[in-house]
């Protein structure tokens, strides 16, 4: 697509999504909304057991219940947005909505990943240093722990969204993605963009002393996992650990994929299929990995489904 003359400025982005499979728009619409209520309802699940049970008020718990809230709000900056895409031919969204897509699309990506990283930490004391664990994890220090990455992650991207925004974009105006981003938004700028694609380095690779950190804790935790000498020890060990580092590889594995090139000859069918798996199918391993396969929030989640069954039955015989 040929830019378009200097004089005049674009106002609409085009979100191009998969053009290839326009003719299954109602199926994959279908199955995209069912995905989208799964992710919804599961992570609301999650976080209401977990604030309404005493049971589960421990650090861990409260770590889980933050990233099923992150999950819900993340996913109502993309999904919805997506879902009417599929039903519209144009799939036009404004320069200023897509700017604030990205924005929050950053900043709640940020804010996961610091979460991610305070699990970690969590996980590293509970094992590594037993003893001192709860008098150093108070419910004031989880409490500032929880702000400090949702407040980080909404100041992470500032720098950016400014750079971005003072960008004069003149032609073309489409997105060959399913949401809006900073690096393709950066591409479409009729201008020099070297020095916002250092700034937009710059602020990505603070993501790599995290996964440092990350990776030194596990480490940390094998070495002493495998110091335990009762198999039985070891398992109940890791087990503890082992959902926060299979949510652990998902994120970061696909913000990877998504953000660090070895070649500039990639097809754009890639940046949608990786897209879509950081966007919809990440959220959605949480409610599964956390839910599902976490034995203590699975019994409650039981318990309280059992309990809400029997007052509806007692209410409607009383009726």
């Amino acid at each position: 697509m040929k830019r378009i003359s200097n004089n005049s400025r674009v106002y609409d982005i085009i979100l191009h999504g998969f053009p290839n499979l326009q003719r299954f728009h109602v199926l994959l619409f279908a199955l995209l909304l069912v995905i989208y209520l799964f992710i919804i309802s599961g992570n609301a699940v999650i976080f209401l057991v977990i604030c309404r049970e005493s049971a589960l008020h421990f650090p861990m718990y409260f770590f889980i219940a933050a990233l099923s809230c992150l999950e819900i709000i993340y996913t109502a900056v993309t999904i919805p947005k997506m879902l009417a895409d599929l039903l519209d031919d144009e799939k036009k969204i404004s320069l200023d909505g897509c700017l604030v897509q990205a924005y929050f699309l950053h900043a709640l990506g940020a804010a996961e990943c610091y979460t991610l990283t305070v699990m970690a930490y969590d996980r590293y004391l509970a094992i590594c240093k037993p003893l001192r664990y709860p008098s150093i994890m108070t419910t004031g220090l989880n409490f500032n722990l929880i702000l400090t990455c949702f407040i980080g992650g909404i100041l992470t991207p500032v720098i950016e969204i400014i750079f971005i925004s003072i960008l004069p974009f003149c032609g073309p105006n489409r997105i060959e993605n399913v949401f809006c981003d900073f690096p393709p938004l950066i591409s479409l700028a009729c201008t020099d963009t070297r020095l916002y694609i250092m700034v937009e380095f710059i602020v990505s690779a603070f993501v790599l002393p995290l996964i440092a950190f990350v990776l030194f804790s596990y480490i940390r935790i094998i070495h002493i996992i495998l110091r335990i000498k009762s198999k039985d020890g070891r398992q109940k060990a890791f087990s503890t650990c082992r959902a926060h580092l299979i949510v652990v590889i998902l994120f970061y594995g696909s913000v990877s994929f998504m953000y660090i090139r070895v070649t500039k000859s990639y097809s754009v069918d890639y940046d949608r299929v990786v897209g879509l798996t950081y966007a919809v199918f990440t959220p959605l391993a949480n409610p599964i990995i956390y839910g599902l396969r976490n034995q203590e929030i699975k019994r409650l989640l039981y318990k309280n489904l059992l309990m809400e069954n029997v007052f509806m039955f007692v209410s409607k015989c009383l009726q």
